[in-house]
C-alpha cells in the first residue's frame, strides 16, 4: 500500500469521515485555502482549478497504485471521487459569479 493510501485509510479511520466526505473536505480545503493564501476572489477560476488539479492528481495516484499493486481499476469510482471533490467548489464559483452572496456582483476576468 502506498503512503497516500495509508494516509487516506488513517484519516477515514481516525477522523470519523467516510471516504466520500474526505473528498468533499479536501476539495473545499484546496479551494478556500488557495483563495485565502493567494488572495484570489472566490469568483475566480484559479481556486477552482487548484481544487480540480488536486482531485485529478489524487485519482492519478490511485490509478498508479492500482497498476503497481495489481488491484482492480474502477474508472467510475475515480470519476465519482473527482465529482465529490469538485462539486462544492464549482457551486461556490457559480454562486460567486451569479449572485451578490460573496460581495459585489462583478463579471470575472
Amino acid at each position: 500500500m502506498s503512503p497516500l493510501q495509508s494516509v487516506k485509510f488513517w484519516l477515514v479511520g481516525h477522523a470519523g469521515l467516510a471516504k466520500d466526505a474526505l473528498h468533499v473536505h479536501v476539495g473545499l480545503l484546496l479551494f478556500v485555502g488557495s483563495a485565502l493564501i493567494f488572495r484570489w476572489p472566490v469568483r475566480s477560476w484559479k481556486p477552482w482549478a487548484v481544487a480540480l488539479a488536486g482531485a485529478l492528481a489524487g485519482e492519478m495516484w490511485d490509478l498508479r497504485d492500482s497498476l503497481v499493486y495489481h488491484t482492480r481499476i474502477a474508472l467510475w469510482a475515480n470519476f465519482h471521487d473527482v465529482w465529490n471533490t469538485i462539486l462544492w467548489p464549482s457551486l461556490l464559483v457559480l454562486l460567486a459569479r451569479t449572485t451578490a452572496l460573496f460581495g459585489k456582483h462583478q463579471r470575472s476576468r
